[in-house]
């Protein structure tokens, strides 16, 4: 019988903040259960193994990435938006660095729940960049743009790449500001 409050979620919230302490190698099912206090076979009745549970993290770190950034979004419009998405984004990153590397894996084919979460992140660009008359292809080609800048720059951070004695938080907002104006003065060709 499994443990009382145990469920999926659960398993699945615990080894998402052991990604965020520990790093991928750090998680493991045997390492997982013993945070849990269970013995690992029990995991196999709320998760399907180590599949089943990266899966799981992934679609939850993915929408927990679209709400970061819809949070921020709400109430807001053209570059005010693309702000602060772009603030939200890095926080969320910075906050979760085991989960973050999940956001930014293609969803699987055939899974649906992985395809919603991450069509979800889309949706919100998508809807900011609409307030900049931004559609259809062009808006795919302004939403590689933005994530590819934010990603790029988010997973430098992370990786303790940036070594020069230049304030970050400067770098970053640079990098928003002008992000923003491109995404302000999008030329439809």
């Amino acid at each position: 019988m499994p443990r009382a409050g145990l469920d999926a979620a659960a398993v699945i919230e615990a080894a998402a903040r052991m990604l965020d302490d520990r790093a991928p190698e750090g998680l493991s099912l045997a390492a997982l259960a013993e945070r849990l206090g269970v013995k690992p076979p029990s995991l196999y009745k709320h998760v399907d193994g180590m599949a089943g549970l990266e899966r799981g993290i992934m679609i939850r770190a993915k929408s927990g990435l679209a709400q970061a950034i819809g949070q921020a979004a709400i109430g807001r419009s053209g570059t005010e938006a693309i702000k602060r998405i772009a603030h939200a984004y890095r926080r969320w990153a910075l906050a979760h660095p085991g989960q973050y590397p999940l956001t930014v894996r293609p969803p699987a084919p055939g899974d649906e729940a992985d395809q919603q979460a991450s069509s979800s992140i889309a949706v919100v660009i998508f809807t900011v960049l609409d307030g900049f008359g931004i559609r259809d292809a062009e808006a795919v080609d302004a939403t590689r743009f933005l994530r590819s800048s934010l990603h790029g720059f988010v997973d430098l951070e992370t990786r303790g790449a940036f070594a020069l004695p230049v304030d970050l938080e400067h770098s970053y907002q640079r990098l928003v500001e002008h992000v923003a104006t491109s995404l302000s003065g999008w030329s439809r060709s």
